[in-house]
């Protein structure tokens, strides 16, 4: 994905694109923001921009470099996350990044490296990595993504350009929606404020899927208030079978009742997600 395909987030692009054609690069960038903003998004761009070899400042999308990047096989770009059935990232990982990071470039102009979430990094692998970020290889960029500061060392971010990523507004992400994903209007406006600025949640299928449910949910719930106890007897039966569906009805349960708090003082259905 080229900068100019990117939804929102144009300051940061903008910082970007500057440190690129001044030749002003970091050596180590912190994305930070909320879970599905675009700052992998951001960050795989950025990594396609540098090793682009048919484009300056920015990428083709069309060159050997480009597509290795978009389908993960890039030689010279790496992606460090949880290894399958782990739940952090270890101190093997980061040592083995960066015996990486100390090679050449084998067809790119640097050595690029995500780090994803980088709050996952167990205390030993951040430790480990502090080396690599305070005597930096010849070549190389690190970009640490994360939801979050609270569980990365004070030290670690020090050395680190950050970046903050809000999340897009409502209507861009519903612009988006019914531009690129065919989407009906208020099919949108619904998906873009159930997800709060998120793009990535809102194109995901669980999201789509989790829609259709809690319409159900308020059919199910418009019923109860109304004293059907059979009803209530089902609702409960089938959220006590399924930890994960009783875990997310919580969750949309939590957001109704702020709609009706923000309704109450606004008198307005902006910022409201339950519109359907």
């Amino acid at each position: 994905m080229t900068f100019s395909d990117i939804v929102g987030h144009q300051k940061q692009l903008a910082t970007l694109r500057w440190a690129l054609e001044k030749d002003r690069l970091h050596h180590a960038y912190f994305f930070l923001g909320p879970e599905g903003v675009g700052k992998r998004t951001v960050a795989l761009s950025l990594a396609m921009a540098i090793q682009c070899r048919e484009r300056d400042y920015d990428s083709c999308g069309g060159c050997a470099n480009c597509r290795q990047v978009q389908s993960g096989n890039h030689p010279d770009v790496r992606v460090v996350a949880p290894l399958a059935g782990k739940k952090e990232i270890s101190i093997q990982q980061v040592r083995e990044l960066e015996r990486e990071l100390n090679y050449r470039a084998f067809s790119g102009r640097k050595k690029i490296a995500l780090v994803d979430p980088a709050s996952l990094m167990n205390f030993s692998a951040q430790n480990a990595l502090l080396k690599t970020l305070e005597e930096p290889p010849k070549e190389s960029l690190l970009i640490l993504l994360s939801t979050s500061t609270g569980a990365v060392l004070p030290t670690l971010l020090s050395r680190c350009l950050r970046l903050s990523f809000s999340p897009l507004p409502a209507e861009v992400v519903a612009s988006f929606l019914v531009a690129q994903k065919g989407m009906k209007q208020q099919e949108a406006e619904l998906l873009a404020a159930m997800t709060m600025g998120s793009l990535g949640k809102a194109v995901s299928p669980e999201t789509q899927e989790l829609v259709a449910r809690t319409r159900v949910w308020a059919e199910k719930v418009g019923a109860l208030t109304r004293g059907d106890c059979r009803g209530w007897m089902t609702l409960a039966e089938e959220l006590a079978s399924a930890r994960e569906d009783s875990l997310k009805f919580l969750e949309w349960v939590k957001g109704w009742y702020r709609d009706i708090l923000i309704y109450r003082v606004t008198e307005s259905s902006r910022g409201i997600s339950n519109l359907a």
